[in-house]
């Protein structure tokens, strides 16, 4: 049988615990401010849902998400060219050009809707009627429409038929945009 005598220092073994808490906390506060640097510079350049290179549809199951999107970072947007379908929906204060290319978004289980769309401008918008189909293609601008609001600015429109899924829904909460994301 072997017998071992320990005498152990009571402050020394304090002090080391203390240094070893120190040092494992200070590596996790290293390790988080990393994470969120890096994360700051990757979320800039995936900050986009429509990639910066072609026309993007908008689809009928993330338009809202996009349309969320859009509002809440104009400044990311600027520039892309979008297509999309909706109808011509005008209130009193817009110009001659403009008009708003609505979809109605269901808001309640009983069916019940609000119209959500972009403003588009188009020199000849007078020639489309309230309420017409039309499937466009334009290209995101920021202008000011009772504050900073994107416009598109339209440079194809045609006239189509109401599509067989006409209604969109709310955005989802957990819808986080990048620039990988698709469209369809």
């Amino acid at each position: 049988m072997f017998v071992f005598n320990f005498k152990v220092n009571g402050r020394k073994l304090f002090r080391t615990f203390i240094i070893c808490s120190i040092l494992l906390l200070l590596i996790i506060v290293f390790i988080v401010i990393f994470r969120i640097f890096i994360g700051s510079k990757n979320s800039a350049k995936a900050s986009s849902c429509l990639p910066q290179n072609k026309i993007n549809t908008i689809a009928t199951s993330n338009y809202t998400n996009v349309l969320k999107a859009v509002h809440d970072n104009i400044d990311n947007y600027v520039g892309i060219q979008i297509s999309f379908t909706g109808y011509v929906y005008r209130v009193l204060d817009l110009s001659d050009k403009q008009f708003v290319l609505a979809r109605d978004m269901i808001i309640s289980s009983d069916f019940q809707s609000v119209i959500v769309g972009f403003l588009c401008e188009y020199d000849k918008a007078n020639d489309f009627k309230d309420n017409t189909w039309v499937n466009i293609t334009g290209k995101i601008t920021k202008g000011n429409y009772h504050g900073d609001m994107p416009i598109v600015k339209i440079t194809k429109i045609e006239e189509t038929s109401k599509p067989n899924d006409e209604y969109v829904y709310p955005p989802s909460d957990t819808y986080i945009p990048t620039e990988r994301y698709s469209l369809k």
